[in-house]
């Protein structure tokens, strides 16, 4: 039966040294007042006790944590992770650690994530809310009253005076239908994320911009409601959309992965990509570059934003209370490829229902 070894603590350091702890904790602090010949016991003993520094309680001594915390809805895929390697980078170059926590898209889990956070006395909270988070927002409510500063990311809930930074969704939609406009494509639809969260509904009504500014349809069987941003998400909405009577020349979706899905099936089916039907999408993951054809997609400047959110909670903690930051967006870039591309109205396939 295995046994679980106790930590040694400052306290056990100090009874087999016959000192008082405050002097043990002095001498490994290498603190003046303290004999040499002392500070060399405590290191010695220390070393072979195997002793940790309990960092986080001195530093809450000091009534500081240095520490940041961060929620994400997930770590799929490649945005929240490079958000996060943004995130990071910039908050080690200021001297703060970086607590994560996921909420798996659930609201109960993001408000144990906050309780945990608020309870490890974080400096400050970075939050890209969950799928569900607007069932209940009083515990960012409760974060707001304990005056610990939140900056919120990507995803932001419909609460007044928050501090945010956000990709400009609206414009990289109107980017990607524009784009597939300029193709030749006119009958376009559109993989939609749910209405609720601010980032698929401003994709959405930016989609929806672009057909109107160009005199095209828009057909609300058009527009399907994607049940997750999951490859099998869009297939089902590409089985869904190749089903209806009017035949389609382009998608545009609101996620990479089920881009990647709607592909599968048009290929399954013999549909030509781009030729028969063009294909454009949000987020520029990596695969994007690796399936046949590369999918057009829009980029959303992930390690910039962690780097630029980080950096407003900085000056949140820096100006304290009165401070009022802006709400920063950020510009999308589209990255065209060839789902997209040289799109022509010769020798097309007819589509299979």
């Amino acid at each position: 039966m295995a046994t679980t070894l106790k930590k040694t603590s400052l306290t056990d350091l100090a009874r087999q040294l016959h000192l008082a702890p405050s002097t043990v904790s002095r001498a490994l602090a290498d603190q003046d007042g303290i004999s040499e010949a002392t500070k060399a016991r405590v290191r010695k003993l220390a070393q072979e006790l195997h002793y940790l520094p309990n960092h986080l309680a001195a530093s809450l001594r000091k009534g500081r944590s240095n520490t940041l915390g961060v929620i994400v809805p997930h770590i799929n895929g490649y945005f929240f992770p490079a958000v996060m390697n943004g995130i990071e980078k910039v908050a080690s170059e200021a001297g703060f650690n970086v607590m994560m926590c996921q909420s798996n898209e659930e609201l109960r889990r993001e408000q144990q994530n906050i309780g945990t956070l608020l309870a490890a006395q974080v400096e400050g909270i970075l939050l890209s809310v969950s799928a569900t988070t607007y069932e209940d927002d009083q515990h960012l409510e409760q974060v707001r009253r304990q005056g610990t500063p939140l900056v919120f990311f990507d995803r932001v809930p419909d609460l007044a005076q928050s501090t945010a930074v956000v990709l400009d969704d609206f414009q990289g939609a109107y980017q990607a239908v524009t784009h597939l406009i300029e193709q030749g494509c006119t009958r376009i639809a559109h993989l939609a994320g749910p209405q609720h969260l601010n980032t698929s509904r401003n994709r959405y009504l930016g989609y929806m911009e672009a057909l109107r500014a160009h005199g095209l349809p828009t057909d609300e069987r058009w527009t399907y409601a994607l049940s997750a941003s999951t490859l099998q998400a869009g297939r089902v909405g590409m089985q869904h959309l190749l089903a209806l009577d009017t035949p389609l020349d382009a998608v545009f979706a609101s996620y990479a992965f089920s881009a990647a899905g709607a592909l599968e099936v048009l290929l399954e089916r013999g549909i030509r990509v781009p030729q028969d039907l063009a294909l454009a999408c949000f987020s520029n993951e990596p695969f994007t570059t690796m399936t046949q054809p590369h999918l057009t997609a829009v980029d959303q400047q992930a390690e910039h934003m962690g780097a630029t959110a980080v950096r407003l909670l900085l000056q949140l903690l820096e100006r304290g209370p009165d401070y009022s930051p802006p709400h920063i967006v950020l510009k999308p870039e589209l990255q065209i490829r060839n789902s997209s591309l040289h799109l022509t109205r010769e020798n097309r396939m007819p589509q299979v229902a």
